[in-house]
C-alpha cells in the first residue's frame, strides 16, 4: 500500500505560524535572555550570538530532505533533513559567515511538529575558528524558545557541555527558507 505524503504546503504553513508568534522585539529579547546570561556568566560559561541560515531553496539549498514522511502524519513524522547551514554574525544571509552547522534534523514526534536535531556548530572564523560544539535535542518549531544540549565538541570547546537557545527570527512561507537566531551557552568545566 502506498504511503501518503503530507503536502510540503502544511509544514510551510506550520513554520510561517511559527515565525508570527516567535518573533519578538529587541528589548523583549534582551529581557528574555538577561537572566541566561547572567545564569550563564556566573557559571562561568561562554555566550555565543549568531544567526542559522536554513536554505532550502534556489540551485544551492543547505538543507535538503533526504527522507521523506513514512505516513499521512499531520507532524511529518519520518521527514528528515540533512544540512550544512551558514552561521552567521547578523541576520541578513550575507552578512558575516562565522561558521557551519553540519548534521540533521528529523521530524521524530506524533502529536506536534518537533525534530530531533543532531549537528555540529563548525567555527571558521573569529576567536572560535577551528573549534566545533556538538548539539543534540529536541527543536520544536512552533515553540518561540527551543533549548537544546551541548553534548561536546572539539578544539576550543573539548568535553564541552551547556545548552543553546533557538528563536526563529524570519520566515519565509514560499520557500521554507528560514533565520535562526541562536544563544549558545558553553563550557569546558
Amino acid at each position: 500500500m502506498a504511503s501518503k505524503l503530507v503536502p510540503n504546503s502544511f509544514i510551510l504553513v506550520s513554520f510561517f505560524l511559527c515565525s508570527l508568534i516567535s518573533i519578538p522585539s529587541t528589548k523583549a529579547q534582551l529581557e528574555t535572555l538577561a537572566p541566561d546570561q547572567a545564569k550563564a556568566e556566573a557559571a562561568g560559561m561562554t555566550h555565543i550570538h549568531f544567526f542559522f541560515q536554513d536554505i532550502l531553496s534556489g540551485k544551492n539549498p543547505t538543507a535538503i530532505t533526504i527522507i521523506q514522511p513514512a505516513s499521512s502524519s499531520m507532524t511529518s513524522f519520518g521527514l528528515m533533513n540533512m544540512i550544512d547551514d551558514k552561521l552567521t554574525e547578523g541576520p541578513d544571509p550575507s552578512s558575516k559567515e562565522v561558521g557551519r552547522a553540519q548534521g540533521l534534523y528529523a521530524a521524530s514526534s506524533l502529536s506536534e511538529i518537533g525534530f530531533m536535531q543532531a549537528m555540529n556548530l563548525v567555527f571558521t572564523d573569529g576567536a572560535y575558528n577551528g573549534s566545533v560544539i556538538t548539539v543534540l535535542g529536541r527543536n520544536a518549531p512552533l515553540h518561540a524558545t527551543r533549548e537544546m544540549s551541548i553534548v561536546g565538541g572539539t578544539g576550543q570547546f573539548q568535553c564541552a557541555r551547556g545548552y543553546a537557545i533557538a528563536k526563529t527570527h524570519t520566515l519565509d512561507i514560499t520557500t521554507g527558507d528560514a533565520t535562526v537566531e541562536y544563544n549558545v551557552y558553553v563550557t569546558t568545566h
